[in-house]
């Protein structure tokens, strides 16, 4: 996912005219939502979130709850926010925390048990193992490497097919990469090469970072600024985002042999104002109409069976056959020493 997760050229614009999109965009302050709560649903979110506005409008039709749509900054934020204020939320129920960092607002006691009945339609092959009924997955978007092909057909240099081959001489300078300290989808690229390479991981980042790999605080900064196939038209033909992203760059590929599948859920907060509307906004975001929204909204791909990807994501933005999986405790227990060998290892 900056945390979670810009994702190509269309979700820029996604993100810069998401304020207007939703049907009402709150402050970030709890305190400035209606006092009439059981008429509204208080949604805290990262600041990526959209839908299509007749969807908002149709879960106010069926439910007759005003969707009011809370946001707190990236998925890192979100997640601080979360589990800061177990019992006193923002929000009734939130959307945008990812798998790298469930963990944390888990172990505060910052959720309220929920199982959607609309979860058995896939949703419950993600689910946290001991706590399914506290985060539901939403969607899914795998953290990859993506080559500019453009670029080296241009340059007559053979693309890189692994992410092997980025330690390569012939690769030199040419891949930005995020701080995992500062970035979710940086982070997800440091959990897939500890997938790949296990215990030799850190003999990687070593080796990326002797051969020039650019190491840039977020995705924003990576892919509109560096990446040469970006809005900036950077230098950087190789960077880190989604397998994705090519559906929204076309002339870019994703490299599939190490995508880390990064999941997003939904949950009810504890001590909400709107528990019962909580809980529709849970099934809401599980629909057939949101699920469906999800490529073209907010680039990710649905967790949901039988849900049809757009013409253009199954030609250029399949997904990856097969990506690393952890665990959210997994990832927590770890994470502080992985980012520790991973600041001793790869220069600033």
């Amino acid at each position: 996912m900056q945390y979670r997760a810009g994702r190509v050229r269309a979700q820029t614009v996604r993100r810069t005219l998401a304020f207007g999109i939703v049907a009402v965009v709150a402050s970030t302050s709890f305190a400035c939502a209606s006092a009439d709560s059981a008429n509204e649903v208080n949604l805290l979110t990262h600041d990526s979130f959209e839908l299509p506005q007749r969807l908002v409008d149709t879960f106010q039709d069926k439910t007759g709850l005003k969707l009011n749509i809370v946001r707190s900054g990236d998925a890192g934020q979100l997640s601080s926010v979360v589990s800061l204020t177990p019992g006193s939320p923002k929000g009734d129920a939130v959307f945008g925390i990812d798998n790298t960092f469930a963990a944390r607002p888990i172990d505060a006691g910052a959720l309220e048990p929920y199982t959607s009945p609309l979860a058995k339609g896939g949703a419950a092959e993600y689910a946290i193992d001991s706590h399914a009924d506290q985060l539901t997955a939403v969607d899914r978007g795998d953290v990859c490497v993506n080559v500019d092909d453009a670029w080296f057909d241009s340059n007559n240099v053979a693309a890189p097919t692994s992410i092997d081959d980025l330690t390569k001489p012939e690769y030199r300078d040419l891949t930005v990469l995020m701080d995992p300290a500062t970035s979710s989808p940086g982070m997800s690229f440091l959990l897939s090469t500890i997938g790949r390479y296990g215990k030799k991981a850190p003999d990687y980042w070593r080796a990326l970072s002797g051969n020039g790999a650019q190491i840039v605080s977020g995705w924003e900064i990576a892919y509109n600024q560096s990446f040469s196939a970006g809005e900036g038209h950077g230098d950087k033909p190789i960077v880190v985002s989604y397998a994705s992203s090519p559906a929204a760059t076309p002339g870019t590929h994703a490299i599939l042999d190490s995508c880390f599948a990064q999941i997003e859920y939904v949950g009810v907060l504890k001590g909400a104002r709107n528990v019962a509307g909580a809980k529709k906004a849970v099934d809401f975001l599980l629909s057939p109409e949101v699920q469906a929204a999800l490529p073209t909204s907010m680039y990710v791909y649905p967790v949901q069976k039988d849900v049809r990807l757009p013409a253009d994501w199954r030609q250029r933005a399949p997904t990856p056959a097969w990506t690393v999986r952890m665990t959210p405790d997994y990832i927590n227990k770890n994470r502080e020493e992985w980012l520790t060998q991973w600041r001793q290892t790869v220069k600033p």
